[in-house]
């Protein structure tokens, strides 16, 4: 027998291509990318994102714990099979989280010293982690509320 969370194993690797394809198809082609216009322009927006991806982490994780530890409280004290999937993709939306704010942070980083450093492929993996990481929240929220609605 699979892993009841098979499907969400699948949907959340699929979320992540789909943003890598979106991100990668509306990008131009040149080879390099700007951060700013002017000195300083991004930092305050480096901030604004970085807080936004925490904001997502948070609520992803928090939701994972009171899935899990609501169910461990609980009468049957298992986790209900059709919880796996949709746990599994809010799981995904903090690892994608994860990946985005360092590989954000230092490819900014790198670009202060070397402007032409920030290329196509850096800018479209940001991209795809970030808009992953957002879409596999919204998602696994989603899914969780009609799991639990179907029960």
């Amino acid at each position: 027998m699979l892993f009841p969370g098979w499907l969400g194993i699948v949907v959340s690797i699929v979320v992540f291509f789909a943003m890598w394809f979106l991100a990668s198809s509306a990008t131009d082609g040149k080879k390099t990318f700007r951060f700013e216009q002017s000195a300083g322009e991004f930092e305050k927006m480096l901030a604004v994102y970085l807080d936004i991806t925490k904001f997502i982490l948070t609520l992803a994780a928090g939701g994972i714990v009171l899935i899990i530890s609501s169910t461990a409280l609980g009468s049957g004290k298992q986790l209900p099979p059709q919880y796996a999937s949709p746990l599994f993709i809010l799981a995904m939306s903090i690892f994608y989280g994860i990946l985005f704010m360092p590989f954000l942070a230092l490819n900014y980083e790198t670009y202060k010293h070397d402007p032409d450093s920030y290329s196509r492929p850096a800018y479209i993996r940001n991209q795809a982690l970030g808009f992953a990481a957002l879409a596999c929240f919204c998602l696994g929220y989603a899914w969780l509320i009609v799991a639990a609605v179907r029960g």
